[in-house]
């Protein structure tokens, strides 16, 4: 058993406030959260005690959507629209990649989700048995979904994944439908998900609507725009979620509520690419869920959720012209609480007795923390990866005052990463 104590403990269990309490963790749970009295504390023997030292405590980031073995496509492919981008530049890099390159280059991206509090990623990439060999081997927690298209997967092997990682006790992998987007995907293909969909009555989560060029395109094809002919397909009658969303209709809004969507946002990868700006406000007007994710480091071309909130609040109250524009408070939700549930990890979204231990420590002894005026706005507008001093995953510390505490090496990692991209990229 770990205690915490001695600092602020914001919970997010109910609003944002911070409370000088406890926490308390055992194996891979939360098992109190509180002021203890002396008789719960007497004869009590802890395995540690952390001294939070005035420090805060609070639920992890969740990364809602991202490639996380791209790390060898960072800073390759850079400054092209996103159609070159992709069929150009992407796609055939990631035709040479294999287990091991993609077990190594996951490993790299995991450390920087360690460095800047995130605890949990929405991944979607091929060689998955790689990919989950490598998250289990840090430690770190993994939703796939899948991002079967023309070109590569096929329904036999999404069904079978989708029972093989939904049968982790642990909860450190788990799996949800998905194919890679609209204009990438075949009718058929996409019918016989969404026939999946129906037989696990599961949702279904997709690229959509993040440049023009792809709901013209689609528009040209089926006469509707990709949130309604991913509908008319039943692709989304138990629900989803849509990656980026960026070019909407009225009607694209209805539907998402109809079918009580996520749609999660990737700010800095659309800007990057010249994709647009999402209407977070809106989706926020309409109760529309949203969560937030980096991308893959080929587009991003980091893994900073930090950046990530700072630009979604940003750029609202730009293209809105309006200052009130999503407040601070309601985008640390979007990337703690909301985005676990987009992912379907519930058990980790709060710090709350029964949860998952996945929490992170901030320090708050650094100067673009202080003053100690409103902490949630401190941590949106002015946090960064330097304040992440402790990142834990199912009870376990992975990351804690710039060390790592994982499998392998640091230096390994990198050596091997930067091995595979060689190899790739020559």
């Amino acid at each position: 058993m770990i205690r915490f104590f001695g600092g602020r403990v914001m919970t997010l269990a109910n609003g944002i406030e911070t409370q000088d309490i406890e926490v308390w963790t055992e194996g891979s749970k939360i098992v109190f959260v509180g002021k203890p009295t002396a008789e719960e504390l007497d004869g009590k023997v802890f395995e540690r005690e952390y001294d939070l030292k005035g420090n805060l405590l609070m639920p992890s980031f969740k990364n809602a959507h991202t490639h996380s073995a791209m790390t060898f496509l960072r800073s390759y492919a850079d400054d092209m629209p996103l159609q070159d981008w992709l069929f150009k530049q992407i796609f055939p890099m990631e035709a040479k990649l294999d287990g091991e390159k993609v077990y190594w280059l996951t490993k790299l991206a995991i450390l920087e989700y360690l460095t800047t509090g995130c605890t949990a990623a929405f991944d979607m990439y091929m060689h998955r048995p790689a990919v989950a060999q490598a998250m289990k081997d840090c430690g770190f927690r993994t939703v796939f979904c899948d991002s079967m298209n023309d070109f590569v997967g096929s329904l036999e092997q999404v069904e079978e994944d989708y029972h093989l990682y939904n049968q982790d006790p642990s909860r450190l992998l788990s799996y949800q439908l998905g194919f890679h987007a609209e204009y990438t995907t075949g009718r058929e293909r996409m019918e016989g998900l969404a026939a999946l969909a129906e037989k696990y009555k599961a949702p279904v989560y997709v690229h959509c609507s993040e440049t023009r060029k792809e709901v013209e395109g689609c528009r040209e094809r089926t006469g509707m725009t990709p949130v309604a002919y991913l509908d008319s397909l039943g692709l989304f009658n138990y629900g989803g979620g849509l990656f980026h969303g960026v070019h909407m209709d009225d009607g694209d809004f209805e539907i998402i509520k109809k079918r009580g969507l996520y749609v999660v946002t990737n700010p800095a990868s659309n800007l990057k690419l010249a994709s647009g700006i999402a209407p977070v406000k809106r989706y926020l007007d309409e109760k529309i869920p949203i969560a937030i994710g980096t991308d893959g480091p080929a587009s991003n071309n980091c893994l900073d959720m930090f950046r990530e909130m700072f630009l979604v609040t940003g750029l609202q109250k730009a293209v809105c012209d309006d200052p009130e524009a999503v407040p601070a408070l309601e985008v640390l939700k979007m990337a703690t609480v909301t985005g676990a549930h987009a992912m379907g990890l519930t058990e980790c979204d709060v710090l709350a007795e029964g949860k998952k231990a996945d929490l992170i420590l901030i320090d708050l002894m650094q100067p673009n923390m202080q003053p100690l005026q409103n902490l949630e706005k401190n941590l949106v507008y002015s946090g960064s990866k330097q304040n992440v001093k402790l990142t834990m995953v199912g009870g376990k510390i992975l990351y804690q005052d710039g060390r790592f505490y994982l499998h392998s090496t640091v230096q390994e990692i990198y050596e091997k990463a930067n091995a595979s991209a060689r190899r790739i990229l020559g």
